[in-house]
């Protein structure tokens, strides 16, 4: 089945307690696309960067299965920039550098060749251009899975809400959450959002796993324990690229199959964790994806008699 990224494919400089990186390939596209590399031969993808950005790099991309025919290639332009430092609990961060260079001028422009896409990620991105790639779309994809963060809930939640009426599952960290819905409770601002409507919303909680709801139903998946982590930079988007990926590949989006879908995702986030950008996740293979699968499975396999 067809799946459409829309989404950075960008530069970072990162530091964590453990190591630093001077520039190396980052973006929500990337992440998003290298995951669902997995489950799909090949996808499509929306994005900008600059003419600096390395031909080895899209290159290698190609070699995922990603196709480039939506990815707009500015002369004489840089791609976005991104330079953060992690603290030691590494679920915080600081903004040390941000250039929006080619994405302050990004208008999105689907090709011919997307049209037909049936399955749509919208990596985290302003809002208008969401939705911009939502009205270019002839056809309505079967599934329209959304990120976004409080950055656009600060400066754009208007726009944010109308893009929000147009997808049908939204990704969005707890401190997201309760900002958006004005609630404290999770459950609480489940509802809400979702009366804003997608019909599912995943709250993800870092190295405390993630939840989904739908209508009345509740899921929710553990985090693995992990013995090092490096970079939690890219989890997010890897997590989102596992769980459309798996959504597409499998072309169910009942509830109990995202359920699953969740566990895949959040079993390619843990390997991204464990280097330094991109590094880990662009060299899985299937033993090692179903290998962290199991392990995930084994965190929560009990006999409930008693």
């Amino acid at each position: 089945m067809s799946l459409l990224t829309v989404g950075t494919v960008a530069f970072d400089a990162i530091e964590t307690p453990f190591g630093k990186t001077d520039k190396i390939v980052g973006g929500a596209a990337t992440y998003i696309c290298y995951a669902a590399s997995y489950f799909l031969d090949q996808s499509n993808i929306i994005s900008v960067v600059g003419n600096d950005f390395p031909e080895d790099r899209l290159n290698h991309m190609k070699g995922a299965g990603v196709n480039l025919d939506g990815l707009q290639i500015k002369e004489d332009e840089k791609t976005f920039f991104w330079s953060g430092k992690y603290h030691y609990d590494m679920n915080t961060r600081d903004t040390l550098d941000t250039q929006l260079n080619v994405l302050e001028t990004f208008d999105p422009v689907v090709p011919e060749s997307y049209q037909n896409c049936e399955y749509l990620m919208l990596g985290n991105l302003a809002p208008a251009v969401q939705m911009s790639v939502i009205k270019q779309l002839k056809n309505r994809p079967k599934l329209v899975v959304m990120d976004t963060m409080n950055f656009w809930m600060d400066i754009a939640l208007d726009e944010l809400k109308a893009t929000l009426k147009e997808v049908d599952v939204l990704t969005i960290n707890d401190e997201e959450a309760r900002q958006l819905s004005g609630e404290h409770s999770l459950v609480k601002a489940a509802d809400v959002i979702r009366q804003m409507g997608p019909k599912y919303l995943i709250i993800k909680k870092g190295e405390h796993g993630a939840l989904l709801f739908y209508n009345e139903k509740t899921f929710f998946a553990p985090a693995l324990p992990l013995e090092e982590v490096k970079d939690p930079t890219g989890a997010g988007d890897t997590f989102a690229g596992g769980f459309i990926g798996y959504l597409a590949s499998t072309d169910d989006i009942s509830f109990e199959n995202m359920k699953r879908a969740i566990i895949v995702g959040s079993a390619l986030a843990s390997y991204t964790c464990e280097e330094f950008g991109t590094a880990k996740i662009e060299r899985l293979s299937k033993d090692m994806i179903n290998d962290r699968i199991r392990e995930f499975v084994s965190l929560v396999d009990f006999d409930a008699n008693i």
